[in-house]
């Protein structure tokens, strides 16, 4: 085939013809086209399928040179999915290798990891410590029956509300700290989105369902007036007022269109303040939708076929849905890989805080009862 193609697209001998005017255009597109045909992939099918010779040579080359760069991304993405599983297998290598080197030279390494991991592992000790099933131990002293898995998983969810400021992240994970940073904005941005959007629904659900695409609209509203929330100098009370002031207008104006009365100043006083009142520590709705996006967010990292299918979202949340998918895949992969580099760290760490330091206690407590 590419000797035809050679042949067939000899560039010597189309320029002779061109300087005789006897270059056969309609021949030339149909053979490049067909060529095309027998190369592309088979979702390039219907882009080849209007590829269609006409008197304007210079459109269809356009258009053939466009489904061409289409055809070589398709090959592109094509040749990384194949090479990403050996890329993957030998970037978890090479990074496990280099942290047991700085492990080796600096005994400290895993200090914060340590850390991290036990405070997870005190959280569940503390949540279930009356439910828990107990493992008998040595000399009838128990110890707690916790799984790794779930105290990790834990540890992992910490980081979606972790102080990225004041707190220093663990050793393991500082090569994804900005992009686990980035998501966290991200998802505590969408928190205040969906809050907003509950208590809208909760407050005026008979005016709001008559209004086409109000949802979509008061969530682009939220969007660009929520932009830069993280910033120190950010007024969000201030914005969730102004949020709330463009809600009841976009409401009175569709009402007004209908020739509905408009919501009187009680009601919209009474929108604005609910909406003001999501800063408020402790109050009900927001801590409502942090569970709900904490609980989907966990069922992300224990679900092994989150990428065939993404679970299930909660109340409240479907106006974030797409959104909280995309954050939430980004967030598992990243700790899928993280999982894979620093698995056996984590493991030796589990050792040391689940068996060795029972074991101590156990003794000190013997030693201290004799």
């Amino acid at each position: 085939m590419r000797n035809q193609i050679c042949e067939v697209l000899d560039a010597d001998l189309i320029r002779q013809q061109a300087e005789h005017n006897a270059v056969d255009i309609q021949g030339l597109a149909n053979y490049v086209i067909s060529t095309m045909g027998k190369l592309c992939a088979p979702v390039r099918d219907n882009d080849i399928n209007q590829l269609k010779p006409t008197g304007n040579i210079v459109a269809l080359l356009r258009q053939i040179f466009h489904v061409l760069d289409l055809m070589t991304m398709d090959m592109v993405n094509f040749t990384i999915q194949c090479l990403r599983p050996h890329v993957q297998r030998n970037l978890i290598d090479y990074e496990r290798a280099k942290f047991q080197d700085i492990l080796e030279e600096t005994p400290s390494a895993l200090d914060l990891t340590t850390k991290w991991i036990r405070e997870s592992i005190q959280d569940e000790l503390s949540s279930v410590s009356c439910e828990m099933p107990s493992t008998p131990g040595a000399n009838g002293i128990s110890k707690p029956n916790l799984s790794p898995i779930t105290v990790l998983t834990n540890s992992y969810l910490k980081l979606l509300e972790w102080d990225y400021q004041k707190k220093t992240i663990p050793e393991t994970l500082i090569t994804d700290e900005a992009r686990l940073q980035e998501l966290s904005k991200k998802l505590n941005q969408l928190k205040i989105v969906a809050c907003i959007s509950l208590i809208t629904s909760n407050m005026l659900p008979a005016v709001i369902e008559d209004i086409p695409d109000f949802v979509e609209k008061q969530k682009r509203i939220s969007f660009v007036l929520l932009e830069g929330m993280h910033k120190e100098t950010f007024d969000l009370k201030e914005a969730l007022h102004a949020i709330g002031i463009q809600t009841c207008s976009a409401i009175n104006e569709s009402l007004t269109k209908r020739g509905f009365q408009l919501l009187n100043k009680e009601v919209q006083e009474n929108v604005v303040g609910q909406l003001c009142n999501i800063v408020e520590e402790d109050n009900a709705v927001i801590t409502l939708i942090g569970k709900r996006i904490h609980l989907y967010m966990k069922s992300l990292l224990v679900s092994p076929c989150f990428q065939k299918s993404m679970p299930t979202v909660s109340g409240g949340l479907d106006v974030i849905q797409k959104e909280i998918e995309t954050i939430g895949s980004q967030y598992a992969s990243i700790v899928n890989l993280n999982k894979q580099v620093y698995g056996p760290f984590y493991a030796s760490i589990f050792r040391k805080l689940l068996y060795n330091e029972t074991e101590t206690n156990k003794a000190e407590l013997e030693t201290s009862t004799n």
